[in-house]
């Protein structure tokens, strides 16, 4: 069997940084537990499956298709960054003659859209809510040791914990924090958190505009030590950073090695609009 497979470094426009995904294209379906063999084989933070609604679809022509995302441990139930990588060859490589792609996923339809040089997610909009530290303490030390934190947040809907950091750090303290999160695994004893979300405000003011917030994610739970760039992460500190700063329109990066750039909308109907480019840098066939 030859399945088309494609390497996407998504929010950013240059190769070898953003968040890399692989994204296969299913003419058929596939056994399922081939899905969970070839994420692993890839062993990037996401493996996207775009597959056919009905026998008679077209990658170039239909509007559209299912899409689940694989990490390299299991599968999850939402990605914004192998969805942007999905979207991209859809437009980019099989020249889709659509304005806009839906994705029927587990986390219900999903729209993306070209606007310019950025593609544009629509994606859930999560809610916070604020979180006693003496659950989570053991894993906050794991995270920042005695780093000041001024917000404390969890979203029950995608079980991510955001920490904010206080006011007084700066981007190149986020940058340069070093962090085992192999001992979140041993530190998280509540069971309920799936991701950590490490965040600071920015600097949007003055002459030269800056990133309105930044951020670092975590997801040992899911096979994923630190993830580059996180689609997901932002659909909660969209919710987050609006009602903070009071904008609906924002410009984020988060502070990986690789480093991505988003930018953010909410929308009037709940929902959030994360775009960003991308760049393709691989183009096969998986052969088995």
């Amino acid at each position: 069997m030859q399945i088309p497979i494609f390497t996407v470094d998504a929010f950013t426009n240059r190769p070898f940084s953003g968040n890399p995904a692989a994204v296969c294209l299913l003419e058929n379906d596939l056994d399922e537990d081939l899905h969970q063999k070839i994420a692993t084989e890839m062993n990037l933070s996401e493996t996207a499956f775009i597959r056919k609604l009905h026998p008679r679809d077209d990658f170039t022509k239909s509007s559209c298709f299912g899409l689940r995302w694989f990490t390299p441990a299991n599968e999850v139930p939402l990605c914004g960054h192998a969805t942007l990588a999905a979207s991209a060859v859809l437009f980019h490589v099989q020249k889709n003659t659509n304005s806009v792609l839906t994705f029927v996923t587990l986390s219900g339809e999903l729209k993306a859209r070209q606007v310019e040089d950025h593609i544009v997610l629509d994606l859930p909009l999560y809610v916070t809510y604020p979180q006693v530290l003496q659950e989570v303490e053991e894993l906050i030390k794991a995270a920042v040791g005695d780093m000041i934190v001024q917000d404390l947040r969890y979203s029950p809907d995608t079980k991510k914990l955001l920490v904010r950091l206080s006011d007084a750090y700066d981007r190149s303290v986020l940058e340069g924090l070093q962090v085992s999160a192999q001992r979140f695994l041993s530190a998280e004893k509540t069971g309920k958190v799936k991701g950590l979300i490490l965040t600071l405000k920015g600097n949007s003011s003055g002459k030269q505009k800056g990133h309105d917030f930044y951020s670092r994610y975590f997801a040992p739970w899911y096979g994923v030590l630190e993830d580059p760039v996180t689609g997901s992460a932002h659909a909660v500190l969209s919710s987050y950073w609006s009602e903070q700063l009071g904008k609906k329109e924002m410009h984020a990066f988060q502070c990986s090695r690789r480093g991505g750039e988003l930018k953010i909308s909410l929308r009037n109907d709940g929902r959030v609009d994360i775009a960003g480019q991308i760049a393709i840098v691989l183009k096969g066939n998986l052969t088995f």
